[in-house]
């Protein structure tokens, strides 16, 4: 197990007077507050005792309802005894490691990749080999390719990851195109698919394609959150998964939890059942696709020699460094000049990334998020000049040992 370089960050991010360009916190200050405080106050008068108990360790059926209207958007056609209820999608994502992978099997995952899977995988001792993507998503060829070799080597990969919208960090989203191929390669490669999309309803202008899961829903785990589109406290994700998987699930989220937050899902529930909570999806939409642009108009007036990823939705763009520029090593020096990022190196299970930042604009104001680029261009075009006198060994030293920056570098 190792500290996320994301997590670490955080100390030094959440200074105010640090533009955080790293983490990926929903902006929640839209959300209905009052309303929820009187949401919350009923439910407490009303049924404090059964939302201050243990319930069910697959997830109460009423949420699980709630939830299959909610897929329904990506297409998703499924049961309430299809889904169960975790502890934010990011448990999903460890129980399903934890049934399928022992030390040593191959996860196929996008390259890049979440750093949150990869810690899963990890600290499971799977070996993950990478597939590129472009601005079109996942490569299908590259997969075919990739699930072929490893066949040849006597290494059938046990599930491919992948998140197909507003990618994590990469920022693009699997084309129309592309979905049914993939599907039909795990297929005939007899490969799981594990759907990863707590992003799909923050399209900045329409609703998500259809779900990988939705063309072959036993070949598919989909996980699913509340996270993004609402708010990450309440702790409720999902997994929705054939029906053999799903009762496994359900075995080893007892053993981990006993059973997932009763508070949150009937919170959840009521504001599902009862608000409009798809037109306020549709303003945090509007909140997101302004941020989107000022993080790609700043990157145009600021940092013109980098290259950038220009996503339809989510939270993130991927931006590619001029050549002989190491993110890792630059990166104390950006939170010196009060800016943060995440370094490409977080989401390669293999030490690439060097080359590449993740820039978030879903948490600052526009008028941060060009602030902060602003101050990242100083800190990139100084490392460029170094580069042009010295080579990249100017920065060798600073590779040794350094996961993060700590707070007395800022």
């Amino acid at each position: 197990m190792r500290a996320s370089e994301i997590r670490a960050l955080f100390a030094v991010a959440s200074r105010p007077e640090v533009v955080s360009l790293a983490g990926g916190m929903p902006n929640i200050n839209s959300l209905p507050l009052e309303y929820l405080a009187e949401l919350s106050a009923r439910i407490m008068r009303e049924n404090g005792p059964k939302a201050l108990q243990y319930g069910s360790g697959q997830g109460e059926i009423f949420m699980r309802e709630q939830i299959v209207e909610v897929m329904r958007y990506d297409g998703i056609h499924a049961h309430p005894d299809d889904v169960v209820i975790t502890t934010g999608s990011q448990q999903a994502l460890d129980l399903v490691t934890e049934i399928f992978i022992n030390p040593g099997d191959v996860v196929v995952a996008e390259a890049p990749s979440y750093v949150g899977a990869l810690g899963v995988f990890r600290a499971y001792q799977a070996d993950v080999v990478h597939v590129p993507l472009d601005d079109d998503g996942l490569i299908p060829e590259a997969l075919d390719a990739t699930l072929t070799r490893l066949e040849a080597e006597g290494r059938r990969a046990k599930f491919l990851y992948t998140v197909p919208n507003y990618h994590n960090p990469a920022g693009v989203t699997l084309s129309a195109e592309r979905r049914p191929r993939i599907v039909e390669i795990c297929q005939r490669h007899h490969v799981l698919i594990l759907e990863d999309n707590p992003y799909g309803l923050l399209g900045f202008d329409s609703d998500p394609l259809p779900a990988l899961k939705s063309y072959d829903a036993d070949q598919t785990i989909y996980l699913g959150s509340f996270s993004k589109m609402f708010g990450p406290g309440y702790r409720v994700g999902w997994a929705a998964a054939p029906h053999a998987v799903r009762e496994k699930l359900v075995l080893a989220s007892e053993a981990a939890i006993l059973s997932p937050t009763m508070w949150g899902q009937m919170v959840m529930t009521a504001y599902l059942r009862e608000y409009d909570w798809y037109t306020q999806v549709k303003e945090f939409r509007g909140e997101y696709r302004a941020r989107g642009n000022a993080m790609m108009s700043a990157l145009a007036e600021f940092l013109p020699e980098t290259r950038w990823t220009v996503p339809t939705g989510g939270f993130y763009t991927w931006v590619t460094l001029p050549e002989g520029i190491d993110a890792k090593a630059m990166l104390p020096r950006a939170v010196t000049n009060l800016v943060a990022y995440v370094s490409g190196t977080a989401f390669y299970y293999d030490g690439q990334g060097a080359d590449h930042m993740r820039l978030s604009f879903c948490y600052p104001t526009p008028e941060n998020i060009r602030e902060g680029v602003r101050r990242l261009s100083h800190v990139v075009h100084a490392e460029m000049e170094l580069v042009e006198m010295f080579g990249t060994g100017h920065h060798e030293h600073l590779k040794a040992g350094i996961e993060a920056p700590t707070p007395d570098q800022v």
